[in-house]
């Protein structure tokens, strides 16, 4: 029965209802594997970022260093921000958990002891702020309606200056944290007071569902047991404010409005982030046992006593007055609160829901506005409360499609433990890489083929890191592909589109590269760029912003796109949202051919083999490569092949014969210039005989297509 929706097996089949009960609870329970420390941890070691180089490196750099200082001072004067800080670095606050949120829509960061933290609603930005306004109570009364806790849930170091009156009363100690991406449970011990409670948070990131892992909504799922002889009156309050820090822009309005939405009830919050509508929402599902209140206004910079206060005397807020507030241009907090009694021994279960609607963004310097791909189901007005609906609707079906996407890897007993965790937990930057993922425009929709994926899929990108900001680097994406290729293919599909297209663009802007001095243009025909453009510029538009070296020279762009191309066909053919097909390859395949050709002029010595030019041509950007190297030799070597392969299936028999060819004198060369009897060596100078531990990428590339031997012999790489 784990094949299908357990809802509606108790629905159809009654009698099977304790099947469901146990396979629901396996669904839903603590999960035996993932990020798991009690909410009093620390950490043991507080790693800088920071790693200052030895006087000889800091001398040969010296050059790229004063580049670097005029360009950043420039930014400065010119109130722009640099597309890799060097001087401002992040420290890890070392309080994550999982975050929240779907794919391409912005997240909100969750801490481990409770923390709303790190907000990337701003596309392909990041805010590191805490706001204590954002927070979960607890307040419990006996069976004489007396209350006998309250407290907020959660443990990290609050500011007193702020929400003074909101205590935290927990016993860290007894509160145990689990963090599963896209999933995660917090349990809190108050048996000191006749309540276990546990808050499972669900966000929509589901593999193969395009709709609702596009969704900009996360669940909160309240398990609240009953182990006292008498009865307990349980409320869970959820409190939000707007923007995303402590200290919101005062140029643009907010109010707050009291909704009841089919069997949904709560609080709206109109913002702005950024100058970019938001709304927030905050909902409970209704029950017959359950009362929801709300409050539509407090004051996130006072003290708190009024909401606090209302809880603890009553269990909810106070009745409301009037369904909406007026727009102020100032703080403002808002709230639920749902109150359920629990009989001893029962367990009751409030449901909640956070969305946040922001429909339409753009980047600082573009000036195009971008539809969000959520917006092609819900529309681009007044989707908050429809996104709530449909997720307290289908948040179990999103839950069992998780549950079967984990399952096999969690229950492999030949894995290790850290890595059953480690697997699903770093796949947090689908959502939380400051992605992006877009409906196409009326104008390019229209020059497109109704073939092209991206006018089902629209366009998706995410950074090389909340530093490095810039979209889809496509180097780096070589290796990161694959949690796109084998769990949501067709946004790998769209990419490689986009990447398709890139490959004849010319861009005739020089710009002066911080490595050497000299002046390069932007993006030359025929090449593969290195990444889709700057969250702080005008991306998909000005693509190759890297600064840093001319990528137009390096050695392993080319190379990694056609091994792509197979990969992805081979990969996908087992898939039920659709094999790509020869199609995909038709498409790719002038492409591949023209930066093919690009990539032979670097083979200086006609051998077959490329060669590197003696600065850092490759993604190793600080790693001098001189002459044939193991790294992009091999991945040249495997670039051959898979062309060889691909035309193969075109039936391009002379593009065959020709690649096939130069892939045995390749071969020849590689063996010959680069294998010492151990190993191949880094490259072909002096300092040769250092081990590469990427040496065998290419080779890595073809057995993830299928394949074994074809390019480098057994002997040597088995």
């Amino acid at each position: 029965f784990v094949v299908c929706d357990y809802c509606s097996i108790q629905a159809s089949y009654p009698y099977l209802a304790s099947v469901c009960e146990k396979m629901e609870g396996s669904l839903t329970a603590v999960s035996k594997y993932g990020f798991k420390l009690s909410l009093d941890s620390s950490y043991p070691e507080n790693w800088p970022q920071a790693h200052t180089p030895r006087w000889k490196q800091i001398w040969d750099i010296l050059p790229m260093i004063i580049r670097y200082l005029l360009v950043y001072i420039k930014t400065i004067i010119c109130r722009h921000i640099i597309v890799m800080d060097y001087i401002k670095l992040v420290r890890s606050k070392q309080i994550y958990g999982v975050p929240l949120g779907g794919i391409g829509v912005g997240t909100i960061g969750r801490g481990f002891r409770g923390e709303f933290c790190r907000y990337q609603l701003k596309p392909g930005n990041c805010d590191y702020s805490t706001l204590q306004a954002n927070e979960f109570i607890i307040t419990i009364k006996d069976a004489a309606n007396m209350t006998i806790f309250q407290s907020t849930l959660s443990t990290y170091k609050r500011s007193n200056k702020i929400l003074s009156s909101w205590k935290q009363r927990l016993d860290a100690s007894k509160c145990k944290y689990t963090g599963l991406y896209p999933r995660a449970w917090t349990e809190y011990d108050l048996s000191d007071y006749g309540i276990k409670l546990i808050c499972r948070q669900v966000s929509p990131v589901i593999p193969h569902n395009y709709k609702d892992s596009s969704l900009p909504c996360a669940l909160f799922i309240w398990n609240i047991e009953n182990i006292s002889n008498e009865e307990r009156k349980v409320t869970i309050a959820f409190t939000f404010k707007n923007g995303m820090s402590d200290l919101t822009s005062k140029s643009t309005p907010c109010s707050t409005q009291s909704f009841s939405y089919l069997d949904s009830s709560g609080v709206t919050l109109r913002n702005y982030i950024e100058k970019m509508p938001c709304t927030y929402a905050l909902a409970a599902k209704l029950k017959d046992n359950m009362n929801v209140s709300k409050c539509l206004y407090f004051n996130p910079t006072s003290d708190g006593a009024e909401p606090w206060n209302q809880l603890y005397d009553d269990g909810n807020f106070s009745d409301l007055t009037k369904t909406e507030t007026d727009e102020v241009y100032d703080e403002v907090g808002c709230g639920i609160a749902v109150q359920v009694k629990v009989a001893p021994g029962a367990v009751e279960e409030p449901e909640m829901c956070l969305v946040w609607d922001m429909p339409i963004v753009s980047f600082p310097e573009g000036v195009t506005k971008y539809n969000k791909f959520y917006t092609k189901y819900f529309g681009v007005e007044k989707a908050a409360l429809k996104i709530v609906n449909h997720a307290l609707r289908n948040y179990k079906d999103w839950e069992l499609a998780i549950y079967k996407w984990q399952e096999p890897v969690l229950n492999d007993a030949e894995l290790p433990d850290w890595y059953k965790a480690a697997l699903f937990n770093e796949t947090y930057f689908i959502s939380d890489g400051g992605t992006v993922w877009f409906t196409l425009g009326e104008e390019e929709s229209e020059r497109l083929p109704v073939t092209d994926p991206r006018q089902k899929y629209g366009r998706f990108g995410y950074l090389e890191g909340h530093e490095y900001r810039m979209y889809n680097t496509y180097d780096v994406h070589f290796y990161a592909s694959f949690a796109l290729a084998m769990n949501w293919p067709n946004l790998q599909k769209s990419m490689q589109y986009d990447f398709k297209d890139y490959v004849f663009l010319e861009d005739h802007h020089r710009q002066r590269m911080w490595y050497d001095g000299k002046f390069a243009q932007r993006k030359i025909k025929n090449s593969v760029p290195h990444d889709s453009g700057d969250s702080n510029g005008d991306p998909f538009v000005l693509i190759n912003v890297y600064p840093v070296h001319d990528v137009s020279e390096w050695k392993d762009l080319n190379s990694k796109f056609v091994l792509q191309v197979l990969r992805d066909y081979k990969l996908t053919m087992k898939f039920e949202d659709g094999s790509f097909g020869k199609q995909y390859l038709e498409d790719m395949y002038k492409a591949c051919h023209v930066v093919m050709q690009k990539s032979m002029t670097f083979d200086t010595d006609h051998d077959g083999l490329i060669e590197n030019s003696g600065f850092p041509d490759q993604t190793y950007d600080a790693w001098i490569m001189t002459g044939s190297s193991a790294y992009c030799g091999g991945l040249w070597l495997a670039a051959l092949y898979a062309m060889v392969v691909i035309a193969r299936e075109l039936n391009k028999n002379e593009d065959e014969n020709m690649y096939a060819g130069i892939l045995e004198k390749a071969k020849t060369a590689f063996e010959d210039k680069l294998w010492n009897g151990k190993f191949y060596n880094f490259d072909c100078s002096k300092l040769a005989s250092s081990v590469m531990a990427d040496q065998l990428c290419g080779h890595w590339y073809l057995r993830c297509s299928g394949f074994e031997y074809e390019g480098f012999p057994k002997s040597n790489v088995e």
